[in-house]
């Protein structure tokens, strides 16, 4: 299971460099494409407790790293809920 990060461009145009435990985030989201922010919120949260899930799977234990980036990833959304046209786009793949 390889790990690696996503970048993510907020509606503020500020990039942030997302953790995932799976590669399997590739799966949630396409480079370059906006998503209106509940959307990726969603997303987000859904693929990274899929990876978590994974991480159980092999392990025996859930990504702590995961459930903290969800965390991250909605407390950071919640600064743009008044925002007009608040898409996120997800910029990159890194491994």
């Amino acid at each position: 299971m390889p790990e690696m990060t996503f970048r993510v461009r907020w509606p503020d145009d500020s990039v942030t460099a997302c953790y995932s435990p799976s590669s399997t985030i590739r799966d949630a989201f396409e480079t370059g494409r906006r998503y209106p922010l509940d959307e990726f919120v969603a997303r987000s949260r859904a693929a990274l407790e899929h990876a978590s899930t994974r991480v159980a799977e092999k392990y025996g234990f859930g990504c702590g790293q995961a459930l903290a980036q969800i965390r991250a990833i909605e407390q950071r959304a919640t600064q743009y809920r008044n925002h007009p046209a608040a898409d996120v786009v997800v910029e990159s793949f890194d491994s």
